[in-house]
């Protein structure tokens, strides 16, 4: 099975806007910093997740980026796609090469199971997943800032 780390990091990125967009602009540091994901890498997904009118830039002071429509309204998979990723089970990359250049015994099996995986992601809102008690969990943990002297900030929680 193969879900890249670009695929991955798209989906946390656009779930840290759904938990904390609701106060305005999201910048790309502030997500970087809560999800640990590097700062340029968030640039080169967040071109393509707005291409794809996934989330709209905000410019200017207070700038930044937010949901380009309701978190009901947005899927998974269609994050996933948007950042040109695939979730892949078979060993061919999808090809049908896998043995010698020919489709091998059990290619459209694996095939199966990518389109089933891809189904089940359609079905996954990003508002579904912002309920979610285990992600509300994470969510609180991570209003809590670390600095580098190792002292924490409490932030105002709701």
């Amino acid at each position: 099975m193969r879900l890249t780390t670009k695929g991955r990091y798209a989906v946390t990125a656009m779930l840290d806007l759904a938990l904390y967009g609701d106060r305005g602009p999201i910048s790309l540091s502030d997500i970087s910093s809560r999800q640990d994901i590097s700062l340029s890498y968030l640039e080169q997904l967040f071109a393509k997740l707005r291409r794809r009118e996934l989330v709209q830039s905000i410019r200017g002071p207070g700038g930044g980026y937010r949901l380009s429509r309701p978190g009901e309204d947005i899927f998974v998979a269609e994050i996933i796609d948007a950042v040109d990723e695939r979730v892949d089970a078979t060993g061919c990359s999808g090809h049908s090469d896998c043995q010698d250049g020919h489709t091998c015994l059990t290619h459209h099996l694996w095939s199966d199971l990518s389109d089933q995986i891809h189904h089940f992601l359609s079905d996954i809102s990003l508002a579904s997943l912002v309920q979610r008690r285990d992600v509300q969990v994470v969510s609180a943990r991570q209003r809590q800032r670390r600095f580098d002297d190792g002292a924490i900030v409490l932030t105002a929680v709701d």
